[in-house]
């Protein structure tokens, strides 16, 4: 491998201000900005916006939008169209 084209693979803490959370990972992530880990050791911090601590689908608390009517407003569309309907003469 060629020195010097690679990103600097290290240790980074990934944090997840919403939810208070962090973990310790390896990346490539560039920052500028440092934090003390659990084990006493300085790693660079990388500010997450949503983490698997905080997402509505890791959490439980996902919002299910309300769907009522919309296949009925498709299949109301589209019943008068052959779409998806069978011709005659043509067996499957």
């Amino acid at each position: 491998m060629k020195k010097g084209i690679h990103p600097n693979y290290r240790p980074v803490v990934f944090m997840d201000a919403a939810a208070n959370f962090s973990f310790l990972s390896s990346s490539t992530a560039h920052t500028e900005q440092v934090t003390t880990w659990t084990d006493g050791k300085e790693y660079p911090l990388y500010r997450v916006e949503i983490s698997s601590a905080s997402h509505p689908f890791y959490t439980g608390k996902m919002k299910f939008l309300d769907t009522t009517g919309r296949v009925e407003k498709f299949q109301k569309k589209y019943a008068k169209t052959t779409y998806g309907k069978k011709l005659p003469g043509q067996d499957d």
